[in-house]
């Protein structure tokens, strides 16, 4: 059994889906473990430190020559997966519902994809969601940069020349990444108060010691979703939201937006009406930007600026904590494999409630249901 990693080719990534120390534990189970030649240099990792775990470190082609297994935090283009054996398993993010024609590349090249987007929201499989780990790093990471964008300090500070009072921080979205910005802002002081469609947010927004924002007494909330996911609103809902935020956007001096939608763009939350009621200097993260954005104007690795408040967002967030998003990643990964890991197959052998939410391909067709 041998698995390949290689190094990611998108622009600005700088994750690598094996660290040393996953690398040291597929070697223990057996695998022979090959890294392309400086694949976790983004993420502070020598390739002498993974020659030191046992890994094979080789040119790219030299890594992927008859693998089994290939790794990756994006999927790769078919062409780096030349010299795989047939049928070689790829486990890495797909984004499959944007990216279909690679997708169909992966069935036509006769590959099997493995969707680590689609691992099922249940209580085993909670340790190989890639989603959930790296959007954790991400709520942490859009509270950071906001607070670095203010050009105020986040706690209240009471001093002889005056007191400092406190960043007001509204957090749009309470799932993981939401939660996150809600805990970290906590954490430097902040005033803090949080929204959800997901009524069933609102004890975990208190718990966190935030204030919960949210719309009573309307009819057709759609916004429980299948995994915990959100989903789409009821338009009386959706116009009842946008009258509650428009009145507690305007005093909010950082606002963090984090919905998604799985297969479908981004929700709009706030618009350039609602922004222009903002006091100047006030910062808005759109966690959401390379998914279309929640915000009106925003642009993904660019700082804009509207009426005065400034709106940022990156395309990858996690990506900017390369170490720890690598460490969290290659764990995920590693927990997947290990989890189905056949020790008379000497290779994982995945059963059908968890094989069939992430496969996309297998035997040169496209076999998702989500994807039919």
């Amino acid at each position: 059994m041998r698995i390949a990693v290689l190094k990611e080719r998108a622009p600005g990534e700088n994750r690598v889906a094996l660290t040393p120390e996953t690398a040291k534990k597929f070697i223990a189970l057996g695998a022979t473990v090959a890294v392309e030649e400086g694949a976790g240099s983004g993420a502070a990792i020598l390739d002498a430190d993974y020659a030191q775990a046992g890994a094979e470190v080789v040119p790219a082609a030299n890594a992927v020559k008859d693998a089994d297994i290939v790794m990756g935090v994006q999927a790769p283009d078919v062409a780096l997966l030349q010299g795989a054996k047939p049928g070689a398993w790829v486990a890495a993010t797909f984004d499959p519902f944007r990216n279909r024609e690679l997708v169909e590349a992966y069935a036509a090249a006769g590959y099997e994809a493995l969707s680590m987007e689609f691992m099922p929201r249940i209580t085993r499989a909670q340790s190989m969601d890639v989603l959930s780990s790296q959007s954790n790093l991400a709520g942490y990471k859009a509270v950071i940069t906001a607070a670095n964008e203010y050009g105020r300090a986040f706690p209240m500070m009471m001093t002889a020349a005056g007191t400092v009072q406190a960043a007001k921080v509204f957090v749009m979205g309470v799932g993981v990444a939401g939660l996150q910005a809600i805990a970290t802002a906590k954490r430097l002081g902040a005033q803090v108060s949080a929204t959800d469609v997901r009524s069933a947010t609102k004890e975990q927004i208190q718990s966190l010691g935030a204030k919960a924002v949210f719309v009573e007494d309307v009819e057709g909330i759609e916004g429980e979703g299948s995994g915990g996911y959100a989903t789409e609103m009821s338009e009386e809902y959706q116009k009842a939201q946008a009258e509650l935020v428009s009145s507690h956007i305007s005093k909010q001096d950082i606002v963090i937006t984090t919905a998604l939608i799985p297969g479908k763009p981004a929700p709009r939350l706030i618009s350039d009406t609602q922004i222009a009621t903002m006091k100047p200097g006030s910062v808005i993260f759109d966690l959401a930007v390379a998914q279309g954005g929640n915000v009106e104007g925003s642009s993904p690795d660019e700082a804009v600026e509207k009426h005065g408040v400034k709106i940022v967002g990156y395309s990858n967030t996690a990506g900017h904590l390369a170490a720890d998003a690598s460490a969290l990643f290659a764990r995920n990964l590693y927990n997947f494999l290990s989890a189905f890991w056949d020790e008379e197959a000497g290779k994982p052998v995945l059963d059908e409630e968890i094989g069939d939410a992430v496969r996309l391909t297998q035997g040169g067709k496209v076999v998702n249901e989500k994807l039919a």
